[in-house]
Protein backbone atom coordinates (compact mmCIF):
# COMPACT_ATOMS: atom_id res chain seq x y z
CA UNK A 1 0.00 0.00 0.00
CA UNK A 2 1.33 3.41 -0.99
CA UNK A 3 0.27 7.00 -0.26
CA UNK A 4 -1.02 8.68 -3.41
CA UNK A 5 -2.16 12.08 -2.15
CA UNK A 6 -2.63 14.31 0.89
CA UNK A 7 -5.43 16.87 0.90
CA UNK A 8 -5.45 19.81 3.30
CA UNK A 9 -8.45 21.88 4.38
CA UNK A 10 -9.29 24.28 7.20
CA UNK A 11 -12.48 24.46 9.20
CA UNK A 12 -13.63 27.07 11.72
CA UNK A 13 -14.63 25.52 15.05
CA UNK A 14 -16.71 28.21 16.78
CA UNK A 15 -17.17 28.50 20.55
CA UNK A 16 -20.47 29.60 22.08
CA UNK A 17 -18.55 32.16 24.18
CA UNK A 18 -14.89 33.11 24.77
CA UNK A 19 -12.88 30.79 27.02
CA UNK A 20 -10.50 32.29 29.57
CA UNK A 21 -7.32 30.66 30.84
CA UNK A 22 -4.37 32.14 32.70
CA UNK A 23 -2.47 33.43 29.67
CA UNK A 24 -5.16 33.89 27.01
CA UNK A 25 -8.77 34.52 26.14
CA UNK A 26 -9.72 32.12 23.35
CA UNK A 27 -12.61 33.28 21.21
CA UNK A 28 -12.61 30.43 18.72
CA UNK A 29 -10.41 28.02 16.83
CA UNK A 30 -9.66 26.91 13.32
CA UNK A 31 -8.68 23.30 12.73
CA UNK A 32 -6.52 22.05 9.86
CA UNK A 33 -7.68 18.70 8.52
CA UNK A 34 -5.98 16.25 6.20
CA UNK A 35 -7.09 13.28 4.16
CA UNK A 36 -4.33 10.90 3.15
CA UNK A 37 -5.26 8.65 0.22
CA UNK A 38 -3.68 5.33 -0.76
CA UNK A 39 -3.52 3.22 -3.90
CA UNK A 40 -5.76 0.60 -2.26
CA UNK A 41 -8.65 3.01 -1.84
CA UNK A 42 -8.18 3.30 1.91
CA UNK A 43 -7.87 6.83 3.27
CA UNK A 44 -7.15 8.31 6.67
CA UNK A 45 -8.39 11.50 8.31
CA UNK A 46 -6.18 13.60 10.57
CA UNK A 47 -6.39 16.88 12.45
CA UNK A 48 -4.09 19.69 13.52
CA UNK A 49 -5.19 22.11 16.23
CA UNK A 50 -2.49 24.83 16.21
CA UNK A 51 -2.31 27.11 19.26
CA UNK A 52 0.45 29.70 19.05
CA UNK A 53 1.04 30.26 22.79
CA UNK A 54 1.78 26.54 23.26
CA UNK A 55 2.77 24.94 19.95
CA UNK A 56 4.16 28.08 18.30
CA UNK A 57 2.01 27.47 15.23
CA UNK A 58 -0.65 29.37 13.32
CA UNK A 59 -3.19 27.99 10.89
CA UNK A 60 -1.13 29.41 8.04
CA UNK A 61 2.15 27.92 9.26
CA UNK A 62 0.47 24.55 9.82
CA UNK A 63 -0.85 24.47 6.28
CA UNK A 64 2.60 25.46 5.00
CA UNK A 65 4.21 22.65 7.02
CA UNK A 66 1.79 20.10 5.61
CA UNK A 67 2.50 21.34 2.08
CA UNK A 68 6.20 20.88 2.83
CA UNK A 69 5.56 17.28 3.95
CA UNK A 70 3.48 16.41 0.88
CA UNK A 71 6.29 15.48 -1.58
CA UNK A 72 7.97 13.35 1.10
CA UNK A 73 4.72 11.48 1.81
CA UNK A 74 3.73 10.62 -1.76
CA UNK A 75 4.72 7.06 -2.58
CA UNK A 76 5.47 6.12 1.05
CA UNK A 77 4.12 3.09 2.86
CA UNK A 78 1.62 4.55 5.39
CA UNK A 79 2.66 1.95 7.97
CA UNK A 80 6.22 3.35 8.02
CA UNK A 81 5.54 5.47 11.09
CA UNK A 82 9.14 5.59 12.30
CA UNK A 83 10.46 6.62 8.90
CA UNK A 84 7.80 9.21 8.20
CA UNK A 85 8.19 10.82 11.62
CA UNK A 86 11.98 10.87 11.17
CA UNK A 87 11.58 12.61 7.82
CA UNK A 88 9.06 15.13 9.15
CA UNK A 89 11.50 15.96 11.95
CA UNK A 90 14.33 16.24 9.42
CA UNK A 91 12.33 18.63 7.27
CA UNK A 92 10.98 20.81 10.09
CA UNK A 93 11.65 21.15 13.80
CA UNK A 94 8.76 21.42 16.27
CA UNK A 95 5.40 22.05 14.47
CA UNK A 96 3.73 19.36 16.57
CA UNK A 97 0.16 19.83 15.40
CA UNK A 98 1.09 19.62 11.70
CA UNK A 99 2.93 16.36 12.35
CA UNK A 100 0.02 15.18 14.48
CA UNK A 101 -2.42 15.59 11.57
CA UNK A 102 -0.28 13.27 9.44
CA UNK A 103 0.23 10.82 12.32
CA UNK A 104 -3.49 10.47 13.11
CA UNK A 105 -4.35 9.96 9.44
CA UNK A 106 -1.69 7.22 9.15
CA UNK A 107 -3.06 5.43 12.21
CA UNK A 108 -6.57 5.72 10.76
CA UNK A 109 -5.32 4.01 7.59
CA UNK A 110 -3.55 1.28 9.58
CA UNK A 111 -6.70 0.54 11.58
CA UNK A 112 -8.89 0.44 8.48
CA UNK A 113 -6.44 -1.82 6.64
CA UNK A 114 -6.34 -4.20 9.62
CA UNK A 115 -10.09 -4.04 10.20
CA UNK A 116 -9.47 -3.00 13.80
CA UNK A 117 -10.45 0.04 15.88
CA UNK A 118 -7.52 2.23 16.79
CA UNK A 119 -7.53 1.32 20.47
CA UNK A 120 -6.98 -2.34 19.49
CA UNK A 121 -4.26 -1.38 16.99
CA UNK A 122 -2.51 0.27 19.95
CA UNK A 123 -2.84 -2.88 22.08
CA UNK A 124 -5.94 -2.12 24.13
CA UNK A 125 -8.95 -4.31 24.90
CA UNK A 126 -11.28 -2.10 26.95
CA UNK A 127 -12.96 0.67 24.92
CA UNK A 128 -14.16 2.65 27.96
CA UNK A 129 -12.41 5.77 29.28
CA UNK A 130 -13.33 7.97 32.25
CA UNK A 131 -13.01 11.58 31.09
CA UNK A 132 -13.11 14.88 32.95
CA UNK A 133 -14.77 18.17 32.12
CA UNK A 134 -13.15 21.59 32.42
CA UNK A 135 -14.38 24.68 34.23
CA UNK A 136 -12.73 27.73 32.69
CA UNK A 137 -11.92 30.93 34.58
CA UNK A 138 -14.97 33.00 35.47
CA UNK A 139 -16.45 34.40 38.66
CA UNK A 140 -16.31 31.88 41.51
CA UNK A 141 -20.12 31.76 41.58
CA UNK A 142 -20.32 30.93 37.85
CA UNK A 143 -17.61 28.31 38.20
CA UNK A 144 -19.57 26.76 41.06
CA UNK A 145 -22.72 26.72 38.90
CA UNK A 146 -20.90 24.92 36.09
CA UNK A 147 -19.46 22.40 38.54
CA UNK A 148 -22.94 21.51 39.75
CA UNK A 149 -24.13 21.26 36.13
CA UNK A 150 -21.31 18.91 35.09
CA UNK A 151 -21.78 16.68 38.12
CA UNK A 152 -25.51 16.48 37.40
CA UNK A 153 -24.57 15.37 33.86
CA UNK A 154 -22.53 12.50 35.31
CA UNK A 155 -18.94 13.81 35.41
CA UNK A 156 -16.98 12.57 38.41
CA UNK A 157 -13.74 14.43 37.65
CA UNK A 158 -13.54 18.21 37.27
CA UNK A 159 -10.58 20.22 36.03
CA UNK A 160 -10.62 23.82 37.29
CA UNK A 161 -8.72 26.52 35.41
CA UNK A 162 -6.83 28.93 37.69
CA UNK A 163 -3.72 31.08 37.57
CA UNK A 164 -4.83 34.72 37.34
CA UNK A 165 -5.69 35.72 40.93
CA UNK A 166 -4.65 33.36 43.76
CA UNK A 167 -7.32 34.44 46.25
CA UNK A 168 -10.09 34.14 43.65
CA UNK A 169 -8.72 30.73 42.66
CA UNK A 170 -8.92 29.46 46.24
CA UNK A 171 -12.44 30.86 46.63
CA UNK A 172 -13.59 29.22 43.39
CA UNK A 173 -12.26 25.84 44.46
CA UNK A 174 -13.83 26.25 47.92
CA UNK A 175 -17.25 26.98 46.41
CA UNK A 176 -16.95 24.09 43.97
CA UNK A 177 -16.02 21.62 46.69
CA UNK A 178 -18.90 22.93 48.81
CA UNK A 179 -21.30 22.36 45.92
CA UNK A 180 -20.16 18.92 44.68
CA UNK A 181 -19.27 17.20 47.94
CA UNK A 182 -16.25 15.08 48.83
CA UNK A 183 -16.62 12.26 46.28
CA UNK A 184 -15.94 14.31 43.14
CA UNK A 185 -12.29 14.39 42.09
CA UNK A 186 -10.89 17.90 41.62
CA UNK A 187 -7.71 19.01 39.91
CA UNK A 188 -6.56 22.48 38.93
CA UNK A 189 -4.69 23.80 35.90
CA UNK A 190 -2.87 27.09 36.44
CA UNK A 191 -1.47 27.25 32.88
CA UNK A 192 1.88 28.60 34.15
CA UNK A 193 0.15 31.35 36.13
CA UNK A 194 1.99 31.17 39.47
CA UNK A 195 5.52 31.75 40.71
CA UNK A 196 6.99 29.28 43.18
CA UNK A 197 6.07 31.11 46.38
CA UNK A 198 2.51 31.71 45.23
CA UNK A 199 2.11 28.13 44.09
CA UNK A 200 3.25 26.76 47.46
CA UNK A 201 0.73 28.93 49.29
CA UNK A 202 -2.16 28.28 46.92
CA UNK A 203 -1.65 24.53 46.64
CA UNK A 204 -1.33 24.05 50.39
CA UNK A 205 -4.66 25.88 50.79
CA UNK A 206 -6.24 23.78 48.04
CA UNK A 207 -4.92 20.55 49.53
CA UNK A 208 -7.28 21.12 52.45
CA UNK A 209 -10.11 21.35 49.89
CA UNK A 210 -9.30 17.94 48.45
CA UNK A 211 -7.57 19.02 45.25
CA UNK A 212 -5.66 15.95 44.07
CA UNK A 213 -3.47 17.40 41.31
CA UNK A 214 -2.10 20.70 40.00
CA UNK A 215 -1.26 21.03 36.33
CA UNK A 216 1.59 23.29 35.18
CA UNK A 217 1.50 25.76 38.09
CA UNK A 218 4.85 27.34 37.06
CA UNK A 219 6.22 28.67 33.75
CA UNK A 220 7.08 25.95 31.25
CA UNK A 221 10.82 26.64 31.50
CA UNK A 222 11.01 26.39 35.30
CA UNK A 223 11.54 22.64 35.60
CA UNK A 224 13.74 23.09 38.68
CA UNK A 225 11.00 25.18 40.31
CA UNK A 226 8.47 22.41 39.61
CA UNK A 227 10.76 19.96 41.40
CA UNK A 228 11.02 22.26 44.42
CA UNK A 229 7.27 22.80 44.42
CA UNK A 230 6.65 19.06 44.33
CA UNK A 231 8.71 18.62 47.50
CA UNK A 232 6.85 21.43 49.31
CA UNK A 233 3.26 20.34 48.68
CA UNK A 234 3.16 16.61 49.46
CA UNK A 235 -0.26 15.16 48.83
CA UNK A 236 -0.92 17.02 45.56
CA UNK A 237 0.33 15.46 42.34
CA UNK A 238 2.27 17.91 40.18
CA UNK A 239 1.43 17.57 36.48
CA UNK A 240 3.72 18.83 33.71
CA UNK A 241 1.96 20.08 30.59
CA UNK A 242 3.58 22.97 28.71
CA UNK A 243 6.97 21.81 30.03
CA UNK A 244 6.74 18.61 27.97
CA UNK A 245 6.41 18.64 24.20
CA UNK A 246 8.46 15.64 23.14
CA UNK A 247 10.22 12.60 24.64
CA UNK A 248 13.37 14.65 25.30
CA UNK A 249 11.36 17.13 27.40
CA UNK A 250 9.78 14.21 29.23
CA UNK A 251 13.19 12.82 30.17
CA UNK A 252 14.32 16.26 31.37
CA UNK A 253 11.29 16.54 33.66
CA UNK A 254 11.65 12.96 34.89
CA UNK A 255 15.35 13.36 35.71
CA UNK A 256 14.63 16.56 37.63
CA UNK A 257 11.92 14.88 39.69
CA UNK A 258 9.62 17.69 38.57
CA UNK A 259 6.35 15.84 38.03
CA UNK A 260 4.19 13.00 39.26
CA UNK A 261 2.18 13.07 36.02
CA UNK A 262 2.98 14.12 32.45
CA UNK A 263 0.18 15.55 30.33
CA UNK A 264 0.68 14.21 26.81
CA UNK A 265 -1.02 16.27 24.13
CA UNK A 266 -0.91 14.90 20.61
CA UNK A 267 -0.66 18.45 19.24
CA UNK A 268 2.44 19.18 21.30
CA UNK A 269 4.36 15.99 20.65
CA UNK A 270 3.41 15.31 17.01
CA UNK A 271 0.87 12.52 17.35
CA UNK A 272 0.37 9.03 18.73
CA UNK A 273 3.74 7.59 17.71
CA UNK A 274 5.85 10.04 19.77
CA UNK A 275 3.20 9.99 22.52
CA UNK A 276 3.88 6.29 23.00
CA UNK A 277 7.57 7.10 23.50
CA UNK A 278 6.75 9.71 26.15
CA UNK A 279 4.51 7.25 27.97
CA UNK A 280 7.15 4.50 27.83
CA UNK A 281 9.78 6.78 29.36
CA UNK A 282 7.36 7.92 32.06
CA UNK A 283 6.25 4.38 32.88
CA UNK A 284 9.84 3.22 33.26
CA UNK A 285 10.40 6.05 35.76
CA UNK A 286 7.23 5.39 37.77
CA UNK A 287 5.51 8.52 36.45
CA UNK A 288 1.95 8.23 35.17
CA UNK A 289 0.51 10.11 32.20
CA UNK A 290 -2.64 11.91 31.19
CA UNK A 291 -3.75 12.62 27.64
CA UNK A 292 -5.05 16.16 27.18
CA UNK A 293 -6.14 18.23 24.22
CA UNK A 294 -6.18 21.67 22.65
CA UNK A 295 -9.31 23.01 20.91
CA UNK A 296 -9.61 19.65 19.15
CA UNK A 297 -12.58 18.33 17.26
CA UNK A 298 -13.84 14.76 17.60
CA UNK A 299 -11.16 13.47 15.21
CA UNK A 300 -8.19 14.23 17.47
CA UNK A 301 -10.28 13.48 20.55
CA UNK A 302 -11.02 9.97 19.23
CA UNK A 303 -7.30 9.42 18.66
CA UNK A 304 -6.51 10.59 22.20
CA UNK A 305 -9.19 8.38 23.73
CA UNK A 306 -7.83 5.37 21.85
CA UNK A 307 -4.38 6.05 23.30
CA UNK A 308 -5.76 6.26 26.84
CA UNK A 309 -7.78 3.08 26.37
CA UNK A 310 -4.72 1.18 25.16
CA UNK A 311 -2.09 2.20 27.74
CA UNK A 312 -2.34 1.20 31.39
CA UNK A 313 0.14 3.89 32.48
CA UNK A 314 -2.09 6.63 31.03
CA UNK A 315 -4.29 6.92 34.08
CA UNK A 316 -6.17 10.14 33.30
CA UNK A 317 -8.03 11.66 30.36
CA UNK A 318 -8.62 15.37 29.80
CA UNK A 319 -10.24 15.07 26.38
CA UNK A 320 -13.21 17.40 26.62
CA UNK A 321 -12.15 20.10 24.13
CA UNK A 322 -14.84 19.24 21.60
CA UNK A 323 -17.56 19.60 24.24
CA UNK A 324 -16.86 23.32 24.54
CA UNK A 325 -17.57 24.01 20.87
CA UNK A 326 -20.79 25.61 19.67
CA UNK A 327 -21.49 22.31 17.89
CA UNK A 328 -19.54 19.44 19.50
CA UNK A 329 -20.30 17.00 16.67
CA UNK A 330 -19.35 19.29 13.74
CA UNK A 331 -20.69 16.67 11.31
CA UNK A 332 -18.24 14.06 12.64
CA UNK A 333 -20.37 11.02 13.33
CA UNK A 334 -19.14 8.06 15.34
CA UNK A 335 -15.75 7.55 16.91
CA UNK A 336 -17.13 7.23 20.40
CA UNK A 337 -20.23 7.73 22.51
CA UNK A 338 -20.38 9.38 25.90
CA UNK A 339 -22.70 9.51 28.87
CA UNK A 340 -21.48 11.95 31.46
CA UNK A 341 -17.81 11.25 31.99
CA UNK A 342 -17.90 7.70 30.60
CA UNK A 343 -16.66 7.63 27.00
CA UNK A 344 -16.89 4.44 24.95
CA UNK A 345 -14.95 4.00 21.72
CA UNK A 346 -16.56 2.43 18.66
CA UNK A 347 -15.40 -0.91 17.28
CA UNK A 348 -15.40 0.41 13.71
CA UNK A 349 -11.97 0.23 12.05
CA UNK A 350 -9.52 3.08 12.51
CA UNK A 351 -10.88 6.18 14.20
CA UNK A 352 -14.40 4.98 13.42
CA UNK A 353 -15.48 8.49 12.41
CA UNK A 354 -17.71 9.16 9.43
CA UNK A 355 -16.67 12.61 8.19
CA UNK A 356 -17.50 14.17 4.83
CA UNK A 357 -14.12 15.71 4.04
CA UNK A 358 -15.36 16.96 0.66
CA UNK A 359 -18.01 19.06 2.39
CA UNK A 360 -15.46 21.27 4.16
Amino acid sequence: MKITDIEIKTLVLPFPAPIRIAFAVIEGATGVFVRIKTDEGIFGIGEASPFGPVTGETVESTVAALELFRPMLIGRDPTDLEGIHADMDRLLAYNGSAKCAVDIALYDIIGKAAGLPLYKVLGGANPTVENDNTIHIDTPAEMQRLAKQYVAQGYRILKIKTGIDPETDIEAVRLIREAVGPAIRLRIDANQGYDLCTAVRVLNAMKDLGVEAAEQPLPYWDVEGMARLRSRVPGIRIMADESVHDPHDAMRVIRAGAADVINIKLMKCGGIYPALKINAAAEAAGVTCMVGCMADSKIAIAAGLALVAAQRNIADADLDGFLHKKDPEMGMKGGFTYEGGTFTLTDKPGLGIDFDFDAI
